[in-house]
């Protein structure tokens, strides 16, 4: 049985990197068709990319970057939390507030968070507050629609069995609910590290001097073409990291 899950693993990953070399193959073939025309295009090909990584990293301080960006990404995700993971409770517990709240949560929710740059810079003015604000907005409709969903999903049975028992507000909250719900809020949190990971570039370019969106605007004001496409992979890269180690998270709980 092992055997046969470790070939399906194994087969599972070479696809996935079957389809990563394929993505590549078909922009490297991109490129070369048009730097037939415009030989400036060939700057925005996968092998210039790579080869001006180490310059990116010692010169350009790649590092410092991609540390600011999770720093980020880390804040607007805890503000998201913190105000999500309640807001979605109640919603879910207390069906008066969810029929008041709905239409306004829902209204809030479809508006594009970077329409908030603006009144953000504004407001908060430019640096690092603006970058929380707009990501903690960006982050937190996942979170209170997952977290309400979860709520509302739990076992009836499990709360009269703790209320036959007489359980406190306390001892119900963390021995029902927060179990019950968790498996939500960890889907909500891999929604929004990927709705985060979208905004944090657009965002980042309110101001600060630090961080892959900063850097994006960069390498474009110095026609580092090549430079701007490496950034771009590395965007990718770790996002992608990102979502696989919310995966594997979301696995290892739900194994619990």
């Amino acid at each position: 049985m092992e055997g046969v899950r470790g070939r399906r693993r194994l087969a599972s990953v070479l696809l996935g990197v079957a389809g990563l070399a394929a993505i590549l193959v078909l922009w490297w073939l991109g490129v070369a068709a048009l730097a037939r025309h415009n030989p400036l295009a060939a700057q925005f090909g996968p092998i210039a990319a790579v080869q001006t990584l180490p310059a990116l990293v010692t010169e350009d301080r790649l590092l410092t970057h991609i540390g600011a960006s999770l720093r980020r990404i880390g804040v607007g995700l805890a503000f998201a939390l913190a105000i999500g993971a309640p807001l979605g409770f109640l919603i879910g517990r207390v069906r008066t507030l969810e029929t008041a709240l709905s239409p306004a949560l829902q209204f809030l929710r479809m508006i594009s968070p970077l329409s908030w740059m603006p009144i953000a810079v504004m407001s908060l003015g430019v640096g690092d507050p603006p970058v929380y604000f707009l990501l903690a907005f960006a982050a937190v409709w996942p979170i209170v629609m997952a977290t309400a969903s979860g709520v509302q999903q739990i076992d009836a049975r499990w709360v009269q069995l703790g209320e036959s028992l007489a359980a406190t507000r306390a001892e119900m909250l963390w021995h029902i609910y927060v179990p019950g719900i968790a498996a939500n809020v960890l889907t909500g949190v891999r929604v929004a590290i990927g709705v985060l990971w979208i905004v944090l570039v657009p965002a980042e370019m309110l101001g600060v001097s630090s961080g892959l969106g900063y850097l994006i605007l960069d390498t474009r004001d110095r026609l580092a073409y090549s430079e701007l496409m490496a950034v771009v992979l590395v965007i990718g890269a770790l996002g992608f990291l990102l979502d696989a180690a919310a995966r594997r998270l979301y696995r290892w709980f739900g194994m619990q």
